[in-house]
C-alpha cells in the first residue's frame, strides 16, 4: 500500500500534557516506535494558531504519523498556549511568541523526565521563530526550520547561533508567500555553519504528497541518516483515515 495523506503506521501513541513554569496545562501526543527504542527524538512547534496552525498541521502530523515506524524516531506534538486541535486546547493566550518561551521550556522538561534520546527541534512557519528565539536555551542536536518567515525572530537572534557548534538546517521553498531562497541567503548569512536547503516547487504550506516526502527526507536525513531512503510502501497495519 502507498504510504501517502493521513495514513498512521504502527507506533506507541500517547496523549500527554505539559505544564508550563507560569501554571498552565498544554496538551499534547508523543509517538514512539512501536517495537524497539526511539533513536533520536523531534520536539515539533507547529504554524501560526492565529493563522489556523496547530498539533495537526499535516507536516507535524505526518511526521508523527510515519518517522517513528519508518526512521525510529519519537515525534512529540503539542498545542502551544491558547490553541486547539482534536487532541484538545492548551490553556492560556496566544502571547505572539513571547510567553511561548515557557510552553518550549515545558516541552524540553518532558523530554528529560522521560529519556527521551537526542532531541532536535523541528519548527514550521511561527514554530521556526520559536526555535530560534529559545532553541539555544536547551540540551537539543538542533534545529530543523521548515519555511522560515522571520517576521519574529531577530537579526540578534537569529545570529546568536553563529556562535553554536549545534546544526541549524533550513527548507526554504521557491514560492514561499514569505522567505523565498535569495532572501533567506541573505537573512541567514550570520549564521555561517546553517544549511539552507531551497527546495524546488514548494510553497509555504508543502501542500502534496510529493513535498511532504520531500520535507520528512530531509528530516530523516538530519536527524537518522541510516534510515534513509525512506520507503513509499507498506505492507503492514495502517489506519488510513485517522
Amino acid at each position: 500500500m502507498e504510504i501517502r495523506g493521513p495514513m498512521l503506521l504502527p507506533a506507541r501513541r500517547e496523549d500527554i500534557e505539559l505544564e508550563t513554569i507560569d501554571g498552565l496545562t498544554l496538551v499534547g501526543e508523543l509517538a514512539l516506535p512501536e517495537g524497539t527504542d526511539p533513536v533520536a527524538t523531534l520536539v515539533t512547534l507547529h504554524p501560526l494558531p492565529t493563522a489556523g496552525g496547530f498539533m495537526d498541521s499535516h507536516i507535524l502530523r505526518k511526521a508523527a504519523g510515519r518517522l517513528p515506524a519508518l526512521a525510529d524516531i519519537a515525534v512529540l506534538r503539542f498545542n502551544t498556549r491558547g490553541t486547539t486541535s482534536p487532541r484538545g486546547t492548551s490553556e492560556g493566550t496566544f502571547d505572539g511568541g513571547r510567553d511561548e518561551a515557557f510552553d518550549l521550556a515545558a516541552a524540553m522538561d518532558f523530554v528529560r523526565e522521560r529519556g527521551l534520546p537526542r532531541p532536535w527541534l523541528l519548527g514550521w512557519s511561527f514554530g521556526t521563530e520559536i526555535a530560534l528565539k529559545y532553541g539555544r536555551d536547551h540540551e537539543v542536536e538542533g534545529a530543523i526550520l521548515l519555511s522560515p518567515p522571520l517576521h519574529r525572530a531577530t537579526d540578534d537572534e537569529v545570529a546568536a547561533w553563529s556562535g553554536d557548534e549545534r546544526r541549524v538546517i533550513v527548507l526554504i521553498p521557491e514560492f514561499d508567500d514569505y522567505l523565498r531562497p535569495d532572501a533567506a541567503t541573505e537573512r541567514f548569512a550570520s549564521i555561517p555553519h546553517a544549511v539552507l536547503i531551497p527546495v524546488e516547487g514548494g510553497k509555504h504550506l508543502w501542500v502534496g504528497e510529493n513535498q511532504t516526502r520531500r520535507v520528512l527526507t530531509e528530516i530523516v536525513a538530519a536527524v537518522n541518516p541510516d534510515a534513509l531512503p525512506l520507503p513509499s510502501e507498506w505492507d503492514g497495519e495502517v489506519v488510513p483515515d485517522a
